[in-house]
């Protein structure tokens, strides 16, 4: 790895959280400078701006959620209704640490840069496309394994579950209290039981 390399991964690593707890746009070139004590030569000698800065972070924030989560549902022993949970338990078992960090980077992104940040847009979208996906995957591998039903709309219920996720951590973390987060789970967990299961 090059130098230029080492520094773009410092500057991201450092101001990671940051971003996602204070905004893309509300987070300035000077914080910047001051999570990782480089000048703003330094900063624009490895980013264009401040917003290609925003969008390589937003990334690393996505994609470390998305390895987490991939994580919790591999390391599930069972198949993929233990899968599904796995995904839950997760956010359940890690909640202070994810509400301090700043809570979901797909959702605050969200939010947040529709209408301000174009590029930053495209990502998120990309993002939540696969989180879908792994919930459709998961699904899929049920049908497959002949404990879910085989006539399910994958995508309506993958959605469904991604729309219950995200909108219990915007409320759990909106009103500072995480039992938004578990009426939003016992609805998930009521879908797998009697409406996916065999």
């Amino acid at each position: 790895m090059s130098k230029a390399e080492r520094t773009k991964r410092y500057i991201i690593k450092k101001s990671a959280e940051h971003f996602n707890k204070k905004g893309y746009t509300g987070t300035s070139l000077r914080d910047i400078t001051e999570l990782t004590g480089l000048t703003k030569g330094s900063i624009y000698g490895n980013f264009e701006n401040k917003e290609e800065v925003a969008q390589a972070v937003y990334r690393y924030n996505a994609k470390n959620i998305g390895n987490q989560l991939l994580n919790a549902s591999r390391i599930t022993e069972g198949g993929a209704k233990e899968k599904l949970i796995g995904i839950l338990d997760y956010y359940r078992d890690n909640w202070e640490d994810f509400r301090k960090a700043g809570g979901c980077p797909l959702l605050n992104a969200a939010t947040e840069v529709d209408d301000t940040l174009p590029k930053l847009v495209v990502d998120v979208r990309r993002s939540f496309i696969g989180f879908f996906k792994m919930f459709e995957s998961i699904i899929l591998e049920g049908m497959a394994e002949k404990v879910f039903k085989e006539d399910l709309n994958v995508k309506h219920l993958a959605s469904t579950m991604v729309i219950l996720i995200e909108g219990g951590i915007l409320l759990a973390k909106t009103m500072d209290n995480r039992e938004y987060l578990n009426v939003a789970f016992k609805r998930i967990e009521t879908i797998i039981e009697n409406e996916i299961m065999l």
